[in-house]
């Protein structure tokens, strides 16, 4: 994974470019921003099972990167 300064987040999986996230963003995991969000994505992944079936979807890859366990944000270790 890459992160270099106001580009997209990218990953290659399976020889594919993933991109997602916003420049704009931060991520915070452990924090109620955080939480914020993965209460929010939680309740896209009901919506599209589709995504959350796949791992290399965004919104998986969002999430892990966003440290969501359920609808809460844990803190880095």
């Amino acid at each position: 994974m890459a992160y270099a300064g106001n580009k997209k987040y990218v990953k290659k999986v399976n020889g594919k470019t993933v991109r997602y996230g916003d420049k704009r963003y931060s991520i915070s995991p452990g924090t109620k921003k955080g939480d914020s969000y993965c209460a929010r994505s939680a309740g896209q992944m009901k919506k599209s099972p589709s995504a959350a079936k796949n791992p290399n979807s965004p919104l998986r890859l969002s999430r892990k990167k966003w440290k969501c366990s359920g609808s809460k944000s844990r803190r880095s270790a």
